[in-house]
């Protein structure tokens, strides 16, 4: 469910006013991030990389408030859930999206998550859940990238990561990973704290 809020009731008061009317309002970070535990599990346990990513990245994103505020329209809206959005081929050949709840629950996660990329790669019908705070990922594998930055139109406010091609080491694997966010939601320490918390959750998934 979301509701409309007023920003001045809000600590993004001042970041909405400076920001909302802002040309370019994206901000994007680039971290590389130790991988390696995320494809230990993954092998081990049969999982999908992509998917232990995305849960990890709900798990992190669900602890920073400024997540369920989302700037849209020159309104702030509060939320009281969250979904990850996975982009996926389908069948004709284009992409398809759909959003998969955040749960704490590693195992009801990746059901839903391999329930609704499959439907809709099979049906090429996107699954999208428009009361839940989105959080965009998109996965480039096809190579190896340092950076990705977004295209910003005006339309679509929400945080997204991008990655490509994660690296191997000799003793270990890395990922950079880019986050785009719109200053009116949080400010540079909270989307670094974000990123701290990520790499956290991927250390102890």
């Amino acid at each position: 469910m979301k509701q409309e809020i007023d920003p001045k009731d809000t600590n993004r008061a001042i970041a909405f006013e400076l920001w909302m009317k802002s040309p370019m309002p994206m901000v994007t970070l680039t971290k590389t991030f130790d991988v390696t535990r995320l494809c230990k599990v993954s092998r081990r346990r049969g999982l999908k990389f992509n998917m232990l990513l995305c849960w990890c990245i709900g798990k992190a994103a669900s602890r920073i408030k400024e997540f369920y505020m989302l700037p849209h329209n020159g309104k702030l809206y509060k939320y009281d859930r969250m979904a990850i959005n996975m982009i996926v081929d389908n069948i004709k050949g284009g992409l398809s999206f759909c959003d998969v709840a955040v749960s704490d629950d590693l195992e009801q996660f990746n059901a839903n998550y391999l329930h609704l990329t499959e439907a809709i790669s099979q049906t090429c019908q996107d699954i999208l859940d428009d009361e839940a705070v989105i959080v965009g990922t998109s996965a480039l594998t096809g190579t190896e990238l340092d950076c990705i930055v977004n295209q910003y139109s005006g339309i679509y406010t929400n945080p997204f990561l991008a990655w490509g091609r994660y690296r191997k080491h000799w003793f270990k694997v890395t990922l950079p990973i880019s986050f785009q966010f719109h200053h009116a939601q949080m400010d540079g320490s909270h989307a670094a704290r974000f990123l701290e918390e990520l790499q956290k959750t991927i250390n102890h998934v």
